[in-house]
């Protein structure tokens, strides 16, 4: 079987809510990742400046994403995504304001940068904890292939028309469309009928924030998971030079092209994934995946043409996707419900950090060494890193999901 079930989406009604409103949603946060990164970069002509939006996105995830993951365990999942949305919403409206303005302001750019990633950490965790209570466990590994195959064609398409969007009319219609997308996807997270948390849910404490931190910690497996995914994306992620490594080839029309090339890569890994329910050593999957992610961003930077570009991340997303399913099968396979909130929040730490923070690592690493040096390097030292993490962490390396 090549395939996953996508009978799925077919069988369980909240499923399909769940990815259909999550992909609308992700459609339109592209456009705007999109324009945000080019209205930067067209205000201030820098990668340092398009890298520091990274940053701008860290500090409140990291500061709300193990509250909104303990929110997630006491409260309503589906209220929680709802309003999390919600608030995305009106910073996206700010944003097309801001833009038609005469002179529009950049600080209003990393305010919103900074807006968008507090809504996203109250979002994520429940909207990760709450898929595994609409499956059965015998079917993670195919809903979470489907949900990330239709997050990759958002990336695709997202991208692809936002670059060409912008190329048109201006980053103002790219932000319109944004705005509009949250009616669709509001719509299918208000019609959903999702299970009411446990009625002994403790209230969010610090101390079940802790207790969450404390769990992860006595898992090897999960902080291998996290430690990987860290390492992968801080040392390997390109997309703040997306701007200015389009000005070689075309000019902004090609930014979205860069931007979709993983996706594409990662919908074609995602559909193709049905042999994944036959691998078992799940850590080995992530560490070898995480490996391909750092090579063929390396090809990536080292690429003179268009097409050998565009194939080297494609080839990424195609490895970090086959990462994403065995990262999502292990820790829905090891964490237990009444902590999926607050573990989905430290996941979201580990994935979201890491890109963050390397754009911001990319920016400063151009301005140093150049565009193409500094791809190259960072994809080289992911992949000697990811097979250094594994022999630190056996037990990750060993992970048995039939046990």
């Amino acid at each position: 079987m090549i395939l996953p079930d996508l009978g799925l989406l077919r069988r369980r009604r909240d499923l399909r809510l769940l990815v259909s409103g999550s992909t609308v949603s992700s459609i339109g946060t592209q456009f705007t990742q999109v324009a945000l990164a080019v209205h930067v970069f067209d205000l201030t002509g820098s990668t340092v400046a398009v890298g520091l939006i990274g940053v701008a996105q860290f500090i409140p995830i990291i500061a709300l994403a193990l509250i909104g993951g303990a929110l997630a365990d006491s409260f309503d999942r589906r209220k929680l995504i709802f309003g999390a949305e919600l608030a995305s919403g009106f910073v996206s409206a700010v944003l097309l304001v801001n833009a038609l303005l005469p002179s529009p302001h950049l600080w209003v750019l990393y305010v919103a940068a900074t807006l968008f990633a507090a809504a996203s950490a109250v979002l994520r965790p429940p909207l990760d904890a709450l898929l595994p209570r609409l499956v059965e466990r015998s079917e993670l590994k195919a809903a979470t292939a489907i949900s990330w195959s239709l997050m990759s064609i958002s990336g695709i398409v997202g991208p692809a028309a936002a670059g060409l969007v912008i190329a048109a009319g201006g980053v103002e219609v790219a932000y319109a469309v944004d705005v509009a997308s949250f009616f669709g996807s509001l719509t299918a997270f208000a019609l959903m009928r999702t299970p009411p948390p446990p009625p002994d849910a403790e209230p969010p404490s610090l101390r079940g924030v802790v207790e969450g931190v404390r769990y992860a910690f006595s898992r090897q497996e999960i902080l291998g998971s996290y430690a990987i995914d860290m390492h992968a994306m801080f040392f390997g992620m390109p997309f703040a030079l997306f701007p200015a490594v389009a000005e070689r080839y075309g000019g902004t029309e090609v930014v979205g092209l860069l931007w979709a090339a993983p996706a594409v890569g990662a919908i074609v890994a995602m559909l193709t994934s049905g042999w994944s329910v036959r691998v078992h050593h799940n850590g080995r999957a992530i560490v070898l995946a995480a490996a391909g992610w750092g090579a063929f961003v390396a090809l990536f930077g080292f690429a003179d043409q268009l097409w050998l570009a565009l194939l080297g991340l494609a080839l990424a997303g195609a490895a970090d996707a086959i990462s994403g399913i065995f990262r999502g099968a292990l820790w829905n396979e090891t964490i237990p419900d009444r902590l999926r909130g607050r573990l989905a929040g430290m996941e979201m730490i580990s994935w979201s950090s890491g890109p963050l923070l390397g754009n911001a690592r990319a920016g400063f690493g151009a301005s140093l060494f150049g565009l193409g040096p500094s791809i190259v390097i960072g994809g080289t030292v992911v992949v000697g890193g990811c097979f250094a993490l594994a022999a630190a962490l056996p037990r990750f390396w060993n992970y048995d999901s039939r046990e």
